[in-house]
């Protein structure tokens, strides 16, 4: 018996996701947009929000508004593990390489310098007060 009653993700909830990704804090969000870092946590709440909102936060996160309104966390997870098959099994088809090329830890070690950058402008910010 398989359950395909996966509950929606409401908008709220897609820019917390994605902003947790890009590895951004509320209070960077809160920061760019010029409000509380209250505030950001109320609109990750919220079902829906104002197209006017939808873009400035698409534009602080680096993404277009279309990203925020189609993400879906099982296609990411189905994108990344389709990468790590094709990368897994092009590298053990390719007899010139004798290693597994793994394309999670590239991309938690990608998060990770992100996370240190974030953290560096962060800094820089409250330096600036």
């Amino acid at each position: 018996m398989e359950f395909t009653s996966k509950k929606k993700l409401s908008i709220g909830q897609k820019i917390e996701r994605i902003r947790t990704y890009r590895g951004f804090k509320q209070e960077y969000l809160a920061a760019k947009l010029g409000v509380s870092q209250q505030q950001v946590s109320k609109i990750e709440q919220q079902e829906e929000i104002e197209e006017s909102l939808l873009k400035q936060i698409a534009e602080v996160l680096g993404v277009s508004p279309e990203v925020i309104e189609n993400f879906d966390d099982e296609k990411i997870t189905q994108v990344i593990n389709n990468q790590y098959n094709f990368y897994n099994t092009e590298v053990k088809d390719n007899a010139t390489h004798n290693f597994i090329f793994n394309p999670l830890e590239k991309i938690a070690e990608l998060y990770e310098r992100l996370l240190t950058s974030e953290r560096e402008k962060n800094e820089l910010l409250k330096n600036q007060s």
